[in-house]
């Protein structure tokens, strides 16, 4: 059975600062910000940003006549036979999302759209359309799993901001955890198996080594510098011990409660030992995941809170790994000109 998706935007100004969002019913929800765009763009992001992160049949419900018609009446098609005018012999508008947006569609072939009238009592036309006007207030965006909590009024970004964008940064935080102080460097990477195995050896030494130099050099020119690591064995680990070394704070973003709990002892205490000595503990989800793809969800979507969290990134890649590929686009997406790729087999 298809898995079905709720998409909306929203824009005050049009244009002017907008939001998109996106929620599964029980499920995964995202939403994000633009600082400058309109309502249209934001429609269309919402339900690219749902196919780009949704495997699997799905089904796209929109309150957009303009997205649900590209595709159930074949807009698209005519666009393409004409080089990408309209009907009007104009420039298609918003080309720069819709060409990549239609592209993984058509790859795709199990994705269906459906309409729904807007402000018509579906609650979960109601949900998205809050999480939107929550991002378009708020200018931040983020991810979760099940119930969002507290959202203000539906399509009212005056009601929702209070006082202003600051109001609403302020209630979202509240509800979301305590953004990252400082400037924030995230790391990431290949896990044990890749780094010479889980006990201590020359490859894994010579990574913690380098990070160490890395960070030392960086520290000299940002003040206000703070590690941030997931702790996941391996790069994460090694780069919150370099941290540590060099007497950076170090912040611990965790996906869920304990995602230790399955390790060996001695990963266990390396874990705690490493959590004690942090600064602040981030928890990104309240309850541990029912299953290995429920975890596997949550560590995917705490990449991508890092990467909007954050000022930069470090990842230990070795420019092969695919899933370590997928998890530098998510970086490049949000930190374009601010990732540091240290390949490992080059030490």
């Amino acid at each position: 059975m298809a898995t079905v998706v709720y998409t909306d935007g929203a824009c005050s100004g049009n244009p002017g600062p907008g939001g998109w969002a996106f929620a599964v019913g029980g499920g995964l929800f995202a939403n994000g910000a633009d600082a400058h765009t309109t309502n249209q763009r934001m429609e269309i992001a919402a339900a690219f940003e749902a196919v780009k992160a949704l495997p699997g049949p799905l089904e796209v419900v929109s309150d957009s006549t303009y997205v649900v018609h590209c595709f159930r009446d074949r807009w698209w098609e005519g666009w393409l036979r004409k080089n990408w005018h309209n009907s009007q012999r104009k420039p298609v508008a918003n080309r720069d999302l819709w060409e990549p947006f239609i592209e993984l569609v058509r790859a795709r072939g199990d994705v269906t759209f459906r309409w729904v009238k807007g402000h018509s009592g579906d609650a979960m036309n109601d949900l998205v359309d809050r999480l939107a006007v929550e991002a378009c207030v708020a200018q931040v965006g983020r991810t979760g799993d099940g119930d969002p909590g507290e959202l203000g009024p539906a399509d009212d970004v005056a009601a929702w901001a209070g006082t202003g964008p600051a109001a609403a940064r302020t209630a979202l935080a509240a509800r979301t955890g305590p953004a990252i102080e400082g400037h924030a460097l995230a790391v990431f990477g290949h896990r044990p198996p890749e780094l010479g195995g889980y006990a201590d050896n020359p490859t894994a030494d010579a990574v913690r080594d380098k990070m160490v130099e890395i960070l030392e050099a960086k520290a000299v020119i940002t003040d206000d510098l703070v590690v941030v690591s997931g702790l996941r064995l391996g790069a994460e680990m090694l780069g919150a011990e370099a941290a540590v070394e060099v007497g950076l704070p170090l912040v611990v973003v965790l996906p869920y409660p304990d995602p230790e709990s399955v390790w060996p002892a001695a990963s266990q205490a390396r874990f705690a030992a490493l959590r004690n000595q942090a600064i602040d503990v981030v928890l990104l989800q309240k309850k541990k995941p029912e299953s290995k793809a429920r975890a596997g969800a949550a560590l995917a979507k705490r990449d991508v809170w890092l990467a909007r969290h954050v000022a930069e990134a470090l990842l230990v890649w070795d420019g092969r790994d695919e899933s370590l590929g997928k998890l530098f686009r998510t970086l490049e997406e949000h930190l374009p000109d601010d990732i540091w790729v240290l390949d490992p087999a080059g030490l």
